[in-house]
């Protein structure tokens, strides 16, 4: 039997020195998803500012504006992603923060991806997806536009 302890070997967190806003637009009131997302992000070294339910989409922009994020976060479960999501760029747009990138999670059919990403959304990341994989993309989304 060995006497010695192993310790973790603690790697620098993903995110470290970012603020991202989770959100939760429209009237959707499920909110255990963006919840663990933030708790994910978090634990990645973000800040995270969380919204809380039922906010329009100018509330979210104006927050982001407020509070000086890297990064917009949208959960979405009630089937009205494509229209909160472009109420939300647009809000941001007249913010003058288009420069923020918006990151839209929840119940996307595959077939509405590609809308989204028209409407000028960074990345699109469903329910199946694992939160390394999550968080690891909006890292390195972040990490490209930093360059």
């Amino acid at each position: 039997m060995s006497d010695t302890i192993e310790t973790p070997v603690i790697s620098t967190p993903l995110l470290r020195g970012k603020r991202i806003l989770v959100a939760k637009p429209g009237l959707d009131g499920h909110d255990i998803g963006a919840k663990v997302i933030a708790l994910a992000l978090r634990d990645a070294g973000a800040e995270v500012i969380y919204t809380g339910l039922r906010k329009s989409p100018g509330f979210i922009a104006r927050v982001a504006v407020d509070e000086d994020v890297d990064a917009v976060g949208l959960s979405i479960l009630s089937g009205s992603h494509k229209e909160l999501v472009a109420d939300a760029i647009a809000a941001l747009a007249d913010q003058g923060a288009s420069n923020i990138p918006v990151f839209v999670g929840g119940t996307i059919p595959e077939e509405d991806v590609a809308i989204l990403l028209a409407l000028g959304v960074t990345a699109v990341f469903t329910a199946d997806m694992k939160l390394d994989d999550v968080v690891a993309a909006v890292a390195g989304r972040l990490a490209e536009r930093q360059a």
